[in-house]
């Protein structure tokens, strides 16, 4: 899995930072949250693919977080896009992209499914992974989401397996899915061959909001959380007038939630350079990062 932050500043671009975009591979697939206007230069830059398995998750509806939704449509279009792609969002992200794409007039390639998020809750599931969310604080209806993989078998022990005689192939994946069997009149129990399951990866991203009781909660046992953290604290009035979080309360909150690491985004564009933003939260919790446009971040299993 590899996490790619496609645009790191708040509601105003910079020379370094585009608008909010984060991108997460994860076996082939693509999974895409949030789309600032003009993201789609990074994500080309990004070498991600204009063609692949994807989806698509906007928090909330203010143009920094899904005008760029429209650009990036369009591009996969002239390159000629095939695949369906699966878009999630609020209501009025529907109709924002149909009202937009009739007076814009462009075709698409391809089908776009538009699923309206109407609760909290799990959004996605699929076969070993879901994507849920949760409702954020912000000035608008918004979300936070998580990327929560499903456990994985245990380590199958091919040596003991291999000394019973049972030959490779459907019974070696009976063993290996939790199916007890039986081999040469005899059973054989998986969990005597199976080790302990083993965790997945879960991954939070807050999209625009406060710091609240509810999100900590969400975000329990993150491997990875990304919080916004578009002021320092000394800021923290503008931070509440506007419905955002300073440095200081994303990483109180990580630390709450038990985060192992935590990377910091939504810069205010008054921040040429976010070194003040990361000690504040150093401070508070042992393993910060501020996130930087393009920025690749390899995510390991749990050991």
């Amino acid at each position: 899995m590899q996490m790619v932050f496609l645009g790191t500043s708040s509601a105003a671009p910079t020379i370094q930072r585009g608008l909010s975009s984060i991108a997460i591979m994860r076996d082939g697939e693509l999974l895409l949250f949030d789309a600032g206007e003009g993201m789609q230069r990074n994500f080309i830059k990004a070498g991600l693919g204009m063609n692949r398995k994807m989806k698509v998750f906007v928090s909330h509806m203010h143009a920094d977080h899904c005008v760029g939704l429209l650009g990036l449509l369009q591009t996969m279009a002239l390159q000629g896009r095939e695949r369906r792609l699966d878009v999630y969002g609020q209501p009025r992200l529907k109709e924002f992209l149909i009202e937009n794409m009739r007076i814009i007039n462009f075709g698409l390639t391809f089908d776009v499914a538009i699923h309206t998020i109407e609760q909290e809750g799990v959004v996605v599931e699929e076969n070993d992974y879901r994507v849920l969310c949760c409702e954020a604080k912000h000035s608008v209806p918004s979300l936070s989401f998580k990327l929560e993989e499903l456990d994985r078998p245990g380590v199958f022990d091919v040596e003991r397996v291999k000394k019973m005689g049972i030959p490779q192939g459907e019974l070696y994946s009976r063993l290996q899915h939790g199916q007890d069997i039986e081999y040469m009149g005899k059973a054989v129990r998986s969990r005597d061959v199976v080790g302990p399951s083993r965790p997945g990866r879960k991954i939070g991203i807050s999209g625009d909001t406060r710091p609240t009781d509810k999100l900590a909660k969400f975000f329990s046992g993150c491997d990875i959380l990304v919080f916004e953290s578009t002021y320092a604290h000394d800021k923290l009035q503008k931070a509440l007038e506007t419905s955002h979080s300073t440095a200081t309360e994303a990483a109180t909150l990580a630390k709450q939630a038990g985060v192992k690491k935590l990377f910091l985004t939504h810069f205010s564009a008054r921040y040429d350079e976010t070194s003040q933003l990361v000690s504040e939260a150093k401070a508070i919790h042992d393993d910060v990062e501020a996130a930087e446009d393009l920025k690749v971040v390899e995510i390991p299993y749990p050991a």
